[in-house]
């Protein structure tokens, strides 16, 4: 069983984890990043990114996560792909123990895991992700200009980008499988009183349709049965996020939906254990967000490292 140790270990490769490891390897800390997949996160999902600072024409997702990726190797991270399965928090060194049986060992560790978007789980969903299935209004909500979109979830998140997207879209159709909005009263009669946005309760998607893009989708009233097809362009999606902490249950304190609560600095109750990115608590999950977390824990361990 392989067994090294490091300074610093990040558990994740999205934006955080990587300037995590841009900015411990650039200190000079013996620095691994392991990721299940490819390095990136869900940056390599997104065809296109207008909102991240000094790209005034955008850049796309999957070069932007190349980009952090080779900076990160270029003063010295390692890279590993693999999956954590459990952690050994206690002691001095950390324990990250992989599916594959590796063992490795740290002094500090940084948790960059993310949160996936909750699916609808319907047919077309996955297909037309990235090509009119959305799951940030933030992101992606300035290419439906001057189109019409579906906005389906009945709580804060969904209304606010309701609201938010119709600085874009001439049409927002808000869908909610009950008879009731959830969101607070305030951003309800904003809505409610919005011209652009029409709301349709106990109504569910069953099917999103289209060819290259999306096209329409397939309602169905939770009451009646009754079923229509209505015409859109973009489906955004807000029913609620999974912070991806499993693994960290009865490890590191979590609030009521699971997210890792931390201080400024990004440590978590754990000592020498930092949460970065979407994963822990917090108001705004942005890219640019995420990599000012990645900084932030990275410096910290860093001159405790030094002290």
């Amino acid at each position: 069983m392989e067994n090294q140790n490091y300074d610093m270990i990040i558990i994740g490769g999205g934006p955080g984890g990587l300037v995590a490891a841009l900015y411990g390897a650039r200190a000079r800390m013996n620095v691994l990043l392991i990721e299940k997949m490819a390095p990136g996160g869900q940056l390599i999902n997104t065809q296109h990114v207008d909102n991240y600072p000094g790209f005034p024409e955008g850049t796309t997702g999957p070069d932007l996560a190349k980009k952090l990726d080779e900076q990160a190797k270029k003063f010295g991270a390692h890279l590993k792909m693999g999956t954590v399965k459990d952690l050994n928090l206690s002691g001095n060194l950390k324990e990250v123990m992989l599916e594959s049986g590796e063992n490795y060992t740290a002094k500090g560790i940084v948790v960059a895991t993310g949160a996936s978007p909750r699916e609808l789980k319907v047919p077309g969903e996955q297909v037309f992700t990235g090509r009119g299935v959305s799951y940030c209004a933030t992101c992606d909500g300035a290419f439906f200009k001057d189109k019409e979109v579906v906005v389906v979830g009945g709580g804060d998140s969904a209304l606010e980008e309701a609201l938010f997207l119709t600085r874009f879209a001439k049409k927002v159709t808000l869908v909610h499988r009950r008879d009731q909005l959830r969101g607070v009263k305030y951003l309800q009669e904003k809505v409610f009183s919005n011209e652009q946005i029409e709301v349709k309760l106990d109504t569910v998607i069953k099917e999103i349709k289209g060819n290259a893009l999306v096209e329409n989708v397939l309602l169905e009233n939770v009451k009646t049965q009754e079923q229509q097809e209505l015409s859109c362009n973009g489906v955004f999606i807000y029913v609620g996020v999974n912070p991806n902490t499993e693994f960290l249950e009865g490890k590191v304190n979590l609030d009521d939906n699971g997210y890792i609560l931390t201080d400024e600095e990004m440590r978590t109750n754990v000592n020498g254990v930092y949460a970065v990115g979407d994963v822990r608590q917090k108001t705004l999950r942005q890219v640019v967000t995420a990599m000012s977390d990645g900084a932030t824990a990275a410096f910290d361990l860093e001159k405790k490292l030094t002290i």
